[in-house]
């Protein structure tokens, strides 16, 4: 019968009248006893008969002024507790008062009762209501939520977002979560308990552990965890075949309050995120208060992003140009979503000088974000043509204009790939990084550059790769087992890119600082555990060699180049060796010429010239290599 009560109002909230009522009813059992407990039976029943219907209207009044009957029952909890208190206090109160009055100036006509009376009904009561409140939440999740099959859950973290974490599984009734332990590796909090769950050392957790206790999955609870332990604790959890999920971060919380449905299964990302800066940064509102901001390649994965950051500021206008009609179509849909003003969408080609100058002229640009370029290192080393008339005409060509229309800044987006390269791709940014030197002081525009490595999600990066290969059942693909590379989110390499941008006086090179590298092959086998497969016998990994100009580990600086520190420990300013300005400007300049030929040798012979580092791998165009040699 009461299991049959407690299915029908799971369907829906008690209505509050009903709760009103109980309490009420709860209230005057209590008076009740009071005078039992004052008496000790001993009293006359017309005083307690006559009084009681004023005890009812005090409490009605009392409760629907403080609303303490409009909590949820089933999710009561301390705050709960406390607004029952103050209801009960008042109705005190208002009894109290009714009992002064009644004693000074009617003789005690009608409220006939003692003041111990009202005292030992306060405390009865406060117990009474809120004890039933409790006892009722645990009726429900005993009879109700046992009837739904119960996923057996370890907190990793016992410290207060744990904690957080244990209340949110909780209060929560649409998923039924066991919380059987919490896992920390603080020695203090080992043994101790936390509601009478045990706090367990990760050396504990054992896969025997595991399998005995019938762990189904572990939530992983720490705020400002970094990357590398994260990956090591999720390593460890995945190796004892168990699913693993993450609490996100505080300030991703509900109006500050954390809910269940807010802990999602692991991403790769969560595993390679890193801290993101706070963009509310007063050296970026100086830099774009009131100001003209264009921007290449705005469709793209960086330079959308760059677009929605430069978006949160005191802006004047903001120029957007790319030649991915749908992309761009898309993004200018965003804004328009958002409400948005002051935002130019332009499907232009950066390599058509008189389209690009006709939009320095109408829109007068101070500072350009140039993020347009190819960067696909198989497809641009079988066509160097359109990598160098991109990736280097194009930029040459942008830069000029800057020059000529006056822009205070052009920050240019560049790649770990520039640094001794091995591929065209690599190599053309390298040469776009080198002119950007040259120009130093042949204006008035501070040129500005921007090196880092991969950047997470983005347009043809790995994971969203692999993601594709695991829907389709795998193989994942890597091309050679020892391969690395260096990752970054792409809101966190944005925003160093615009303080970057903010800090640069021109001809500086800013390299971020990218952490650790990432093997992908571990990459890969993590992907595969976090889809609740097993490597190899679900999903096997398949080595298909090092495609075309590929290298195994990637680098941020070139040979014989330092570093010096800024304010930002993230952000590094590259020494660059020294180089003949004039006699490099004019190799630049031939090879814009030469690039109009369309005869890739001849380009990548001018390219190995002009960056005499870059050494093709796994390339025709090695050849190259040996007859300079």
């Amino acid at each position: 019968m009461l299991k049959t009560f407690f299915q029908n109002i799971n369907q829906k909230y008690t209505p509050r009248w009903i709760v009103l009522v109980i309490d009420i009813y709860l209230t005057v059992q209590s008076f009740i006893l009071a005078f039992i407990i004052q008496y000790n039976f001993d009293f006359d029943y017309n005083k307690l008969v006559y009084t009681i219907p004023i005890v009812i209207i005090a409490t009605f009044l009392s409760y629907v002024i403080v609303g303490s009957y409009k909590g949820v029952i089933r999710h009561t909890g301390s705050k709960d507790a406390l607004n029952v208190f103050m209801a009960v206090s008042l109705l005190m109160l208002i009894l109290t008062g009714l009992h002064l009055i009644n004693k000074h100036y009617f003789q005690e006509l009608f409220f006939k009762i003692s003041f111990t009376i009202i005292i030992i009904h306060f405390l009865l009561n406060v117990i009474v209501l809120i004890l039933s409140r409790f006892i009722f939440k645990l009726l429900y999740k005993r009879l109700i939520l046992d009837l739904k099959p119960t996923s057996r859950v370890l907190i990793y973290g016992a410290g207060d977002s744990g904690v957080i974490t244990y209340s949110a599984l909780d209060e929560e009734k649409s998923n039924k979560l066991n919380v059987v332990g919490f896992i920390d590796d603080h020695k203090g909090k080992v043994g101790k308990k936390i509601n009478q769950v045990k706090i367990y050392s990760p050396k504990q957790i054992t896969r025997e552990f595991i399998e005995k206790n019938k762990v189904n999955q572990v939530i992983v609870s720490i705020q400002n965890i970094k990357p590398n332990r994260l990956l090591e604790i999720v390593d460890d959890l995945l190796s004892k075949s168990v699913k693993v999920k993450i609490v996100p971060p505080v300030k991703n919380w509900i109006d500050g309050n954390l809910e269940a449905a807010q802990i999602k299964e692991l991403r790769i990302e969560d595993l390679l995120g890193r801290e993101v800066i706070n963009i509310e940064n007063s050296l970026l509102k100086k830099e774009f208060n009131n100001k003209i901001i264009l921007i290449t390649g705005a469709a793209g994965s960086i330079g959308s992003e760059i677009t929605r950051q430069v978006s949160s500021y005191n802006y004047k206008e903001i120029i957007l140009v790319d030649q991915a009609e749908s992309p761009l179509y898309d993004l200018q849909q965003e804004f328009n979503s958002v409400g948005k003003t002051n935002i130019k969408f332009i499907v232009a080609d950066i390599r058509g000088e008189r389209r690009m100058n006709r939009i320095f002229e109408d829109h007068k640009p101070d500072i350009i974000f140039h993020a347009a370029a190819y960067k696909h290192v198989p497809l641009m080393e079988d066509n160097p043509y359109e990598a160098v008339n991109v990736n280097v005409v194009g930029t040459h060509m942008i830069m000029g204009l800057a020059i000529k229309h006056n822009v205070e800044k052009f920050v240019m987006v560049s790649t770990d790939k520039a640094v001794n390269p091995t591929n065209v791709m690599g190599a053309t940014k390298r040469i776009a990084e080198i002119y950007a030197a040259c120009l130093k002081d042949k204006g008035s525009t501070k040129f500005i550059t921007t090196r880092f490595g991969n950047v997470l999600g983005s347009n043809g990066s790995v994971i969203p790769l692999f993601k594709k290969q695991l829907e389709k059942g795998g193989p994942l693909t890597v091309t050679h087992k020892e391969i690395t590379r260096y990752f970054m989110t792409i809101p966190e390499a944005c925003q160093l890119v615009l303080e970057a941008g903010a800090m640069g006086n021109g001809g500086e090179i800013f390299v971020f600082d990218m952490g650790e590298s990432i093997k992908i092959f571990d990459l890969a086998v993590n992907m595969i555990q976090l889809s609740g497969l097993k490597y190899p016998e679900d999903i096997d990994i398949k080595i298909t060699g090092l495609r075309p100009g590929e290298k195994i580990y990637e680098e941020l600086l070139a040979n014989g180049e330092n570093t010096l520190p800024t304010y930002n420990d993230k952000i590094m300013i590259a020494k660059v060796r020294g180089f003949d300005v004039d006699k490099l400007k004019n190799e630049i300049l031939e090879l814009c010429v030469l690039s109009k030929k369309c005869e890739n040798k001849e380009i990548v012979k001018k390219i190995k010239e002009i960056v005499p580092e870059y050494k093709s791998q796994n390339s025709l165009y090695e050849v190259l290599d040996k007859k300079a040699e």
